[in-house]
């Protein structure tokens, strides 16, 4: 080897070495194994049919309906789970991927970390079964548009019909009372200048709308335990 030829892979080198330092802080990036498990990760504001600014830490719902197919599609994957830290966002694209998450035929696992608020709720309870962390909160709140509102009846109908939705998503996959989960929507004095409720960790699976309290371990388990219900019995026999 030439000492310029050295010198300019001993320079590449620096510069990849320099990269990873800036983009993740360290040097030495851990691999994930090979897995059967996906993990799907919705952080930040649920971005629909709006770009939000770019300083917003945003999830985009296109990017994640291709890769719900995708993980349907492919026969490695034989399970999903889903960590939450969301705000909420976008209404129906929030829905759209509660629906395809509720619809999917391997088993799901969702964790709520630090929050799964407003169109978030759904999408927690969408999976198979769901999980929230001692410390994570999530709000229940009416739906509200923002900008230009035309003040008329169809309006508050439109509204209520949309509200009316996610209710009956989120009694149909969690096991909350209609009663119960209009309650905490409507509560007035728990949030400032508000309505709504902010629920905590074991308050969410009093309610019932979480199934447990429990972190990473507790849906790892969870979902092997529902991957090894959903294969045949016979699986394991070989077919001559």
């Amino acid at each position: 080897m030439t000492k310029d030829a050295g010198k300019k892979e001993e320079q590449q080198s620096g510069s990849s070495l320099v990269q990873k330092i800036q983009a993740l802080g360290q040097t030495n990036v851990p691999q994930a194994p090979d897995s059967n498990i996906h993990v799907l990760s919705i952080i930040g504001q649920v971005e629909g049919h709006m770009q939000l600014p770019p300083q917003n830490k945003t999830t985009k719902y296109e990017h994640l309906l291709p890769q719900l197919i995708a993980i349907e599609q492919n026969p490695k994957i034989e399970g999903m789970i889903i960590l939450l830290n969301t705000v909420g966002g976008d209404v129906e694209a929030g829905l759209a991927l509660s629906e395809m998450i509720a619809s999917m035929s391997k088993p799901t696992v969702s964790i709520v970390l630090g929050g799964g608020h407003s169109i978030g709720v759904p999408i927690a309870v969408s999976t198979d079964y769901s999980f929230i962390v001692p410390t994570a909160t999530m709000t229940i709140h009416p739906i509200r548009l923002t900008g230009l509102v035309i003040g008329v009846p169809q309006t508050f109908e439109y509204l209520d019909k949309m509200q009316e939705r996610v209710i009956q998503f989120v009694i149909n996959h969690s096991n909350i009372k209609e009663e119960k989960f209009k309650d905490l929507m409507f509560a007035k004095g728990n949030l400032t200048r508000d309505i709504g409720t902010n629920v905590v960790g074991r308050e969410a699976v009093e309610y019932g709308l979480i199934d447990e309290v429990g972190g990473v371990k507790e849906a790892m388990e969870k979902l092997n335990e529902l991957i090894q219900k959903s294969k045949p019995d016979d699986e394991s026999q070989v077919i001559q």
